[in-house]
């Protein structure tokens, strides 16, 4: 439960119909078995005491009185385990007969949540023997104790403030005002169902689709626990597809036909963190609500979530393929439009044969493609200085007559030495005014051969160097479009190769290709013996590092110890803990100093949930302090 994880689980005991004691002995074992995988939250099926489908047998007093004494029995058995659990049941109160789910901790039944919708419309019939629940929260007489009855209960971790769980029963979810909806807004985190969902071809996918599109919408954990292999088939078949989603993502299913047990870890307080964010999400107002305490022993969850290296660039190719070139599209139709804006026929950009500003070009070549300007009106200006390789030269040049722009070859080297002279820096001093000096005369060239041809320049800074602050103020940090400016470093590389692989042209894919095989560089320092001597992930980490730290810094919310935790999950075959706490510290400690070069950012279109333009995503002060961040790290 530390850092606010919490390890669930949805299962399917095998039962018999119409035999509770049966019934009640193989849920004791599946509760067993889930505490002993560390659940804490742990969800069985609608109706599970006696089976779903009992039919009329729910009329006979004896079965229901049965029931009652086994779920009495039941708690006796778990009272050990530690856990909030929902067993479904039928249940008389007041002389109607309701379908509800027990909630149980340590032992006691601590409320009884009844259903609110009862299908009676092609297979179902619950009407005949159901009633209704009502949102008004009645008292029932359970085992010498009252204990709240209704469908607005929220139950609230004593240890975990943030955990609050709230129930619905299968049909609630199909309806079109589902109560989760009420107990979210509520504040609930967790919602869970307690189901019967019979099989027809197909409506896996629609169940699927309603757990996983619920559990978005609400911004919530959504536990789906349903009916399996023992009740009747006298006309039904049920599949015990169990599953289990939070904000949109299914993170288990079960194999249906199987009665699997299936378990994830929820992370309550990203939940938490991601309606914080949603100013349209309302605030909490649990008027109505009755509050039902729980206990829980705090534990460390011990992870099994699987959290994804590589946030920014999906696992699928066909999904990587997809995304790829929607962003292409995104990047392109925003210069297009710039470049429609400002009547500009002409773009200029610098380029190094390295992977951002190759990038630049092949968004440039796409939008001049959609507005119907001659590829031959880019201008790519290359700049060799003290740092540039062969390599890397000869792949910008080759790059530019590939896609069909016009090529300009610039040294600057005179021109960085009379700067030198100017200023009285020893060029044998190879610092940071050496390097800079080569970026800002760079930019300046741009940015005089645009006013010259009456074009823009076109910035080829990612989203990655912008975090860091690996940019030269007033140098590569200024264009006058920055088409890669919210393009993670992770995810240059795979549009590339993207490009690479679709674009039909043999020459040009074998440049792509040699440039994704180029090692990242400034190229600003002189090289060893004619090959790069300054390889940047040797200077400010790697960048895969460096992008799985801003995505759940800035994107998730996380604290420091919090993305550190789930880094070493990540990056356990890669990266020793201290090699990742390195760099965490370095990640902060630029993202904080580096701000100022940020506030000023020119134009860049927004491709992904992580940006950090100062008019958009990230308004942060550029002297923001980031002792606390740091002073935690320092404590692992």
């Amino acid at each position: 439960m530390k850092q606010g994880f919490i390890k669930v689980a949805a299962g399917t005991p095998k039962i018999q119909v119409a035999d509770p004691v049966y019934n009640r002995e193989r849920m004791v074992e599946l509760i067993r078995e889930m505490a002993d995988s560390g659940a804490k939250i742990m969800v069985l099926p609608e109706l599970c005491m006696t089976g779903y489908t009992c039919s009329d047998l729910f009329l006979q007093e004896h079965l229901l009185e049965e029931t009652k004494r086994q779920l009495l029995i039941l708690g006796k058995e778990i009272a050990n385990v530690d856990g909030l659990i929902f067993v479904g049941l039928p249940y008389e109160q007041d002389g109607k007969l309701y379908n509800v789910a027990a909630v149980i901790n340590r032992g006691a039944v601590i409320a009884m949540v009844p259903k609110s919708y009862l299908p009676s419309y092609s297979e179902f019939y619950e009407e005949r023997h159901f009633y209704p629940g009502s949102r008004d929260i009645e008292q029932t007489l359970w085992d010498g104790k009252e204990i709240p009855f209704g469908t607005d209960i929220l139950f609230a971790c004593a240890q975990m403030p943030r955990l609050m769980v709230a129930a619905e029963i299968c049909e609630d979810l199909w309806a079109p005002a589902p109560p989760s909806v009420d107990h979210a807004l509520a504040g609930a985190t967790v919602l869970v169902n307690l189901s019967a969902s019979d099989e027809t071809t197909g409506k896996d996918t629609y169940r699927r689709s309603l757990v996983q599109n619920q559990s978005a919408r609400l911004v919530s954990a959504y536990i789906y626990a349903t009916a399996g292999e023992g009740e009747s088939t006298t006309d039904l078949v049920f599949g015990g597809q169990n599953m289990i989603a939070e904000n949109g993502v299914v993170l288990a299913e079960a194999k249906r036909f199987a009665n699997e047990t299936i378990y994830a870890d929820i992370d309550v307080h990203r939940l938490v963190s991601e309606r914080r964010r949603m100013t349209t999400y309302p605030a909490q107002n649990g008027e109505g609500y009755e509050k039902v305490s729980f206990e829980l022993n705090m534990e460390e969850t011990k992870l099994t979530r699987r959290f994804d290296p590589k946030p920014f660039v999906p696992d699928s190719k066909a999904d990587r393929d997809k995304r790829c070139d929607e962003i292409i599209m995104m990047q392109a139709m925003g210069l297009k439009k710039r470049l429609e804006h400002t009547h500009c026929k002409t773009a200029v950009v610098g380029i190094s044969g390295g992977l951002d500003s190759t990038l630049a070009m092949l968004v440039m070549a796409r939008a001049f493609d959609l507005a119907g300007i001659p590829r031959e009106q880019m201008l790519a200006v290359t700049m060799p200085c003290f740092g540039t390789t062969d390599r890397t030269y000869q792949n910008a040049c080759t790059l530019t007559r590939s896609l069909g722009a016009a090529l300009k070859e610039i040294r600057i080297e005179d021109a960085v030495h009379q700067h030198f002279t100017d200023i009285g820096h020893d060029p044998e001093v190879h610092d940071v005014t050496y390097e800079n000096s080569q970026a800002r005369e760079r930019t300046q060239v741009l940015m005089d051969i645009a006013n010259q041809e009456n074009g823009m320049v076109i910035g080829t800074g990612d989203l990655s160097e912008l975090a860091l602050g690996w940019a030269t103020y007033n140098g590569d940090h200024m264009s006058m479009y920055a088409v890669n400016a919210s393009v993670p470093k992770t995810l240059v590389r795979h549009l590339v190769r993207y490009y690479a692989d679709t674009c039909g042209d043999a020459q040009l894919e074998k440049i792509l290709l040699d440039v994704l095989d180029t090692p990242v560089s400034p190229e600003l320092l002189p090289p060893k013996d004619g090959v790069i001597a300054q390889k940047t992930e040797d200077l400010v980490g790697p960048y895969e590092l460096h992008d799985f730290f801003l995505y759940y810094m800035l994107r998730v919310g996380y604290t420091p110890a919090k993305v550190y935790r789930v880094a070493k999950q990540a990056f356990a075959k890669e990266y020793d803990d201290e090699t990742i706490l390195k760099w965490l510290k370095v990640f902060y400690r630029r993202f904080f100093t580096q701000q100022f070069k940020r506030s000023c950012l020119p134009d860049g279109p927004k491709v992904g949930s992580v940006a950090v333009s100062p008019r958009g995503d990230l308004r942060m002060p550029s002297d923001a302090c980031a002792r606390i961040w740091l002073d935690e790290l320092e404590k692992l």
